[in-house]
């Protein structure tokens, strides 16, 4: 039974992890931006590059003994697959451009000091010194 309980924490702990919920949620998501861009090249774009050439290339085939080859359509998800590719790279290019736009620089805190001077021989010495190392002086801080 403790075996049981083990795998069953087990599968707990890693279904509770961030990057587990952080996946699914990416997924969610990527199916329905899949959605916005199937219908962008299948409802816009390709109708587009069909009446340009004046045909559509989906009905086009042989027959061969009988056997139907579906030529066309495979041409026409060759096309689709160069389309969306297009569609998505001009789509992060224009994301990363305005995210870029967006961002303000960062600037950098001056960094802490390493050193400081001895009050009675005025020597450099680290910072975290409680005597110091050239006059042999008690340090207060």
């Amino acid at each position: 039974m403790s075996e049981k309980k083990g795998i069953i924490q087990e599968f707990k702990e890693f279904i509770s992890r961030g990057n587990v919920i952080d996946l699914a949620v990416g997924v969610i998501i990527g199916a329905a931006f899949k959605a916005i861009v199937d219908s962008l090249v299948g409802d816009l774009i390709s109708p587009l590059i069909g009446s340009i050439f004046n045909m559509d290339f989906s009905h086009l085939s042989v027959n061969i003994n009988g056997a139907e080859l579906m030529y066309g359509n495979f041409i026409m998800s060759v096309l689709n697959f160069f389309i969306i590719a297009l569609v998505l790279f001009c789509i992060i290019k224009a994301f990363n451009k305005a995210r870029n736009a967006v961002k303000k620089p960062v600037e950098e805190a001056p960094a802490a000091p390493t050193t400081k001077v001895c009050p009675f021989c005025k020597s450099e010495i680290a910072i975290d010194a409680t005597r110091c190392p050239h006059c042999t002086s008690e340090l207060k801080d």
